[in-house]
Parts: structure tokens; sequence; C-alpha cells
């Protein structure tokens, strides 16, 4: 009997801040946990470091235990993994397999290009950035005031909740799939029927994985469908 597959998954965040608030942790844990269903991942590893660094002694940790137990490592993301082309190629091309969840069915040439990709974007993010600072600074703003990050890092964290939700709220596959619920619920299907259902007609959650019972409760309870 073929053994099931394990998994190893692997969260990025880049920042210190980012690890304490658990923003980012918690949405990529979420989009693993959707992924795999009922699978829970053998271990769990969390590096705070910018995606454009290759150094990365948690990533190098969770690989080694995924060639120890001969398992995958998954990823929410493909840009939680790196921005980095170069340095992406090279993991592609090891000997542990790799998932991501917002691509599952990529192949590795898919994964280049869109490695790159995200790798542009991290440049210009950089320049527009530093431009934006260069520009402050030259009307006199005093960069990196404890004081006035203290005071906007509440409401930051509010816009974030509001801003997570709207997308929600707004997503296609949402809307789709909650087309369909409204019609199930009259029927009384259960919520183990009615994420069977979705999935059979080929319905997919926002992060574009199959549904389970409790994300088929989440959307009922978001959408107040009863």
């Amino acid at each position: 009997m073929k053994n099931e597959t394990q998994y190893v998954a692997y969260l990025r965040v880049s920042t210190q801040k980012q690890g304490y608030s658990g923003l980012g942790l918690e949405a990529q844990r979420e989009i693993i946990h959707k992924h795999l269903q009922d699978k829970v991942p053998v271990a769990e590893y969390i590096e705070i470091e910018s995606g454009r660094k290759k150094e990365r002694p948690k990533l190098k940790e969770a690989l080694s235990l995924c060639r120890k137990e001969g398992a995958t490592l998954i990823v929410a993301k493909l840009d939680r993994l790196a921005r980095n082309v170069s340095f992406l190629s090279n993991l592609l091309e090891s000997d542990v397999e790799i998932v991501f969840c917002d691509f599952p069915q990529a192949n590795k040439m898919v994964l280049h290009i869109l490695s790159a990709i995200s790798q542009y974007e991290a440049e210009l993010i950089a320049v527009r950035t530093k431009s934006a600072l260069q520009a402050k600074k030259a009307r006199g703003f005093k960069l990196g005031n404890p004081e006035h990050l203290m005071d906007k890092h509440k409401q930051a964290i509010r816009n974030s909740i509001r801003s997570c939700k709207e997308k929600a709220d707004n997503n296609p596959n949402n809307k789709r799939a909650v087309a369909m619920l409204r019609t199930l619920i009259k029927e009384e299907y259960t919520l183990k029927s009615m994420a069977d259902t979705l999935n059979r007609e080929g319905f997919v959650t926002s992060q574009g994985c199959n549904f389970s019972k409790s994300t088929v409760y989440k959307l009922i309870k978001r959408y107040n469908l009863k």
C-alpha cells in the first residue's frame, strides 16, 4: 500500500513586527490548512526574512526534514518562498517536491516565469519606496519616528482587517459558490454534501482550493445564508 504524502509547512514574513503580530502568518497558515483539508503538516517552520535574501536557515531546516521524512514542502504562495529567480530555480531543481497552494497545478516552467515577475515587482516596490522616502526627507519629514509609527499601528491593523474582509466579500469564487449554496441550503444538504457538490461541479474557494465542511460553514456564516 502506498504511503500517504506527508507535508512540511514553510511560512515567511519580511519583518519581525509581522512575526510578532501574526498578521500574514495566520493568513498563510489558513491557506495551507484549506489546501490540506483534514491533513496536518508534520512540522511548521517560520522564517522572518526578506524574500530577496538567500540565507534562509529555517528553509534549510524544512528542506532537510522533507528529505529525511520523504515529505513535500508546502508553501501558501509563491512569493512567500522567494522573489529571487535564481534562488527559486535552484529550489525547484532540488530533490524535494514543493507545492504552492495558490498554484498547485503549475509546472516548473510556469513557476520560473511567475518568480521572474515576482522579482520584477519586488524591485519596482523597492525603487518606489526609496523615492518616496527621499521625497519625504526633502520636505523635512523625520523618517523612522517611533511615536509616529506606534500611532499608526492600530489603524494599520484595522485597515488590514477591513481590506481582507472586503476582498473576501467581493471575491468572484466566493460569489459563485454562494449562489450555489443558496440552492443547496434550500434542499437541506449537509455541510459535507455541500462541499462534495461544490467540488464535483468545479467550484473553488477564494484561494483556488477545494471546499471542505469548514470552508462551506465559513461562507454560510459570512454571507448570512441561514
